[in-house]
């Protein structure tokens, strides 16, 4: 909830999904494997965030709390609008 509610300030709300799977909880915008916004990595100490540059390729940065996750809203907002205006006819 916490990627959900950072994201909305530039998408719908409605359009982010989380998909858990065995290895990492993805959040997806539009519920699309082709749209990740970031990854958790929660199962194991420590923990990770997988974030997406433009060619989406996962980075994993360790979080020391949940709260880290505040500390990479600038990178998740451009993620999803990335997506976004893609979408968008030119």
């Amino acid at each position: 909830f916490i990627v959900k509610s950072i994201v909305r300030d530039v998408v719908s709300s409605d359009r982010s999904v989380h998909r858990d799977t065995m290895n990492y909880m993805g959040i997806l915008l539009d519920d699309s494997n082709r749209k990740p916004v970031c990854r958790l990595h929660f199962n194991h100490s420590p923990k990770y965030l997988g974030l997406f540059d433009e060619n989406k390729k996962q980075e994993r940065t360790q979080l020391d709390s949940i709260d880290d996750i505040y500390n990479y809203a600038e990178q998740l907002k451009a993620t999803a609008l990335r997506y976004d205006e893609q979408e968008q006819p030119n």
